[in-house]
Parts: structure tokens; sequence; C-alpha cells
């Protein structure tokens, strides 16, 4: 039994100073062992302090002044703030030079954001962002047939409607020259044509042959139909079949690669074309060729 202790007169205050328990105070506390958690050794972990990019507009504290502000830039390894009396103040960027929201942050040069592509278009040109179509031209490109134009918008529409340029299909080259005639060509009022089967010694070449207008080109792809200016590849197969001579084109193809009628297969095929990857680069060349010309 321990008797006669006193407590000095501030005892209270010390008491309070180590956690509230007064130097003599007598518990069983004194005398219950111990437990730690942890290793009494080890060193006490440093908080990390966070980084922070510093980007415009951030408001910052520079704690060794007591200066506040905005953000402005950064230049030469020192960051401009910006109070809001308009007064500027450079500091330099130093491991926890700042308070943001009253706490220290290490401000850090913003990441430069990489310079965003522009989006193309099916034909591989500039995307035109928030177009509005421009009248149309009084010059046109003409192809033979429905597919035809089809094609062509699903590929060049964007193009086309930034030139300001109308596709019409021409039902055959058959009447090419009657319908140059009815057109009336002259200085901007080009005609552009695009012709299935445009090789040496084809019906078709011969027909282009008789052409003697210098306000018409004429241009073309080696294939039977625009069907195969499609790469056989986008559709599953590994090349476009063989067709009789004394069968229609179309009819042969579906027949042989079990698509049904010619306008299921067309479905088929204009579903699978995307951009200007999707087709051959003759129907390519002879396209492009058509539109630098009639926009000329």
């Amino acid at each position: 039994m321990i008797a006669n202790c006193r407590e000095p007169a501030d005892a209270s205050r010390v008491g309070a100073a180590c956690g509230g328990v007064a130097p003599c105070a007598v518990s069983s506390r004194l005398v219950r062992p111990h437990s730690y958690s942890r290793d009494v050794l080890s060193a006490p972990r440093k908080k990390k302090i966070p980084e922070v990019p510093a980007e415009p507009g951030l408001v910052v504290e520079e704690p060794g002044t007591g200066f506040c502000g905005a953000v402005l830039r950064i230049e030469h390894g020192n960051v401009v703030l910006e109070d809001r009396h308009g007064k500027e103040r450079v500091f330099p960027l130093t491991p926890a030079g700042f308070l943001l929201d009253g706490k220290p942050v290490t401000l850090t040069r913003p990441v430069a954001a990489a310079p965003s592509k522009p989006a193309r278009s099916a034909s591989g040109s500039v995307r035109v962002e928030g177009l509005k179509a421009r009248t149309a031209r009084d010059s046109r490109i003409w192809v033979e047939g429905k597919h035809d134009a089809e094609l062509v918008e699903r590929v060049w529409g964007h193009d086309l409607r930034v030139e300001g340029v109308v596709v019409e299909p021409l039902d055959g080259v058959d009447v090419l020259a009657e319908r140059i005639e009815e057109f009336g060509t002259g200085p901007g009022r080009r005609l552009g044509v695009l012709v299935d089967h445009l090789i040496p010694g084809s019906k078709e070449s011969r027909l282009v042959e008789q052409i003697r207008d210098e306000h018409v080109l004429v241009t073309g792809h080696p294939y039977v139909d625009i069907w195969q200016a499609v790469k056989p590849a986008v559709l599953g197969i590994e090349e476009w079949p063989s067709v009789p001579k004394h069968l229609p084109w179309k009819e042969g193809v579906c027949a042989a690669l079990g698509w049904g009628e010619p306008y299921e297969g067309w479905q088929r095929v204009l579903a699978a074309v995307h951009s200007f990857h999707d087709v051959e680069t003759p129907l390519l060349g002879a396209v492009e060729r058509l539109i630098d010309f009639v926009v000329g």
C-alpha cells in the first residue's frame, strides 16, 4: 500500500499534456503489461506530398510569402501566379512549395496534350466538321448505273458534298455521246464520266474513243462490273467467281456464291464497304481524277 503520495499543484496541467493521466495516479493500468502493435524502433513514415499539375487557373498559396493566386503559366522552371488584384509573382517549382486548400503540394509542369489527329472521311480526306453542303455546281459526274452511284457515294460522299458535285447514273455508256450533247458542256460546266470495263478492245473503250470534248473527262476501271471493284477479302471470299460469257454477270456471281437475287447480293457488297481501303486501286484513281477535273 502506498501512502502519503502528494500531488504537485500543476498535476492536472501536466496530466493533460501527457494524455490526461496524473504522474502519481494509482491505477491498475500502471501494472498492466503493454503490448505494441508495431516496432517501436521503426522510423516514422514520412507523409507523401501529392503532386499537382500546374494547370492554368489553379489557385494555390505560397506559404513563405502568403501570396495567393491563380496559375498563369510555367516558364523557365518557375510558376507565375496572379492574385485577385491582377498582381503577378514568380515562384520556383520547389517540392512541397505551395498550399492547395491549406495542404502542402508539389506543383509539376502539366503534361502537354498530344495533338489530335484530324478526322478522316471514308475516302481518306480530312473531314470537314459541321459541313453544310454547298450549292451544286453545274459540272457533274456520271456513272453507268445505280450501283456505281451508290458505291461512289459510300466512299466519296463527304468530298462530293464539300465540293458541291452531283453524281448521276447514266444507265449505260451506249447513250453517252447523245447525253453529252444534250447536257451542253462548256467552261464551268464539265462532265466527268466513270466507265466499267474500260480496257483496250472492249465495247466501252470503242464508245469512249468517239468522245472529243475538252470539257469531258472519261476514266474507268478494268472490272466487268462495279461489284468487282470491291476487294474480295472484305466480303469473306478468296476471289470473284468466273462467270460464263453467255450468263448475266451479276446473276452468275449470286448463283455461284449463294447470295440469292442480284439486289440481295448488292446489299451484301455495299454493306462491306466502309472506306477507300475496301475498294481496288484502279477505282480509287479513276474517281479521284474525275473529282479533280470537275472542280478544277
